[in-house]
């Protein structure tokens, strides 16, 4: 509102500005509406498996997706990939990248395919065959953050107080 004001020729500062407001406005009620829904709980509308959603994330998944269609576009490539996912079903990825990085209205989205582009053999690898290495991931994972909980612990004074009280 104040760059507004100083556009206009509004020679006083921005404090000035603030103060009128909250003088004017304070004590008024202000329009209140359904608050809209946070970043957090759109995301697992999506990432939710439709049969597994309740019928009230259902409707505010539905009201949020009428408000923007690039959500639904969102959505559609979301679910089809993890279509692709839980049926092991890589031979389709070449196609749902090429899609993908059809929409131009959703730069993450087209920088997500062609980083999946990059490591195509593999990834399709992964989408395809029964095994993985999630096992060992957990393992490397849980022993990786063992090693940042116990950074910088190690010295010389540790050292020096374990001897001492050997």
């Amino acid at each position: 509102m104040w760059e507004e004001l100083c556009e206009q020729g509004y020679p006083r500062g921005y404090n000035s500005v603030r103060d009128y407001v909250s003088r004017v406005l304070r004590g008024k009620p202000q329009p209140v509406g359904p608050r809209p829904p946070s970043p957090r709980a759109v995301t697992r509308w999506i990432l939710t498996h439709p049969d597994a959603l309740t019928e009230n994330d259902r409707l505010q998944l539905k009201a949020a997706l009428a408000n923007c269609p690039e959500l639904t576009t969102l959505v559609e490539h979301v679910r089809s990939f993890a279509h692709m996912v839980t049926h092991l079903q890589g031979d389709y990825l070449p196609q749902w990248i090429e899609s993908a990085r059809a929409t131009t209205d959703l730069i993450s989205l087209s920088r997500f395919a062609h980083h999946l582009e990059r490591g195509l053999d593999a990834v399709t690898a992964g989408l395809t065959q029964p095994w993985n290495s999630g096992v060992v991931e957990g393992h490397v994972n849980r022993i990786k953050m063992l090693k940042r909980q116990m950074f910088g612990r190690a010295g010389f004074e540790l050292l020096r107080k374990r001897v001492i009280l050997a």
